[in-house]
């Protein structure tokens, strides 16, 4: 039932008049595979300051809600759970935006390195779970003003 209901979500937002001509911006991510689209609401952070915090403390998000990690680089990335308080998938992407590897439900409060690639550039965080709902892989593309137009897999000049 879980994987029907995100099959029919990500349908639905895909659906929407103008999903694939609205302009990018900030507050959004874009992502679509073979699975199909959706789009996710964001707060960037990119700054070591911003990015240290991340969501720690944060006791709920919306279901189609989460936080954009933009690094400078493709480099090698790695999270973990300290003073989170609800479960996260972590969507690493590479510099083109093109999703890496995708770890599942972690584990609020662990201390346990999340590796996500050598080459990583954008990690996406969004509710435990969603990617699953959503069919979210690797392989996947995302869409946002961050990710430079001229290597963007997907870009917002598209």
């Amino acid at each position: 039932m879980g994987k029907w209901l995100g099959v029919i979500l990500a349908w639905a937002i895909a659906a929407s008049p103008g999903f694939a001509q609205t302009a990018c911006s900030e507050d959004v991510v874009y992502l679509r595979g073979d699975w199909g689209s959706a789009r996710i609401s964001v707060d960037v952070v990119d700054t070591p300051e911003t990015r240290s915090q991340g969501l720690m403390f944060v006791e709920s998000m919306p279901r189609l809600s989460g936080m954009l990690f933009v690094y400078e680089r493709e480099q090698p990335v790695s999270f973990w759970m300290k003073n989170t308080l609800i479960p996260l998938d972590m969507i690493f992407a590479d510099g083109a935006g093109v999703v890496q590897h995708v770890h599942e439900n972690a584990i609020p409060g662990d201390l346990t390195a999340i590796p996500g690639g050598t080459n990583i550039q954008f990690v996406l965080e969004i509710n435990g779970g969603m990617a699953r709902v959503l069919g979210i892989d690797a392989g996947t593309e995302m869409r946002h003003p961050a990710i430079p137009v001229n290597s963007a897999a997907w870009s917002c000049a598209s």
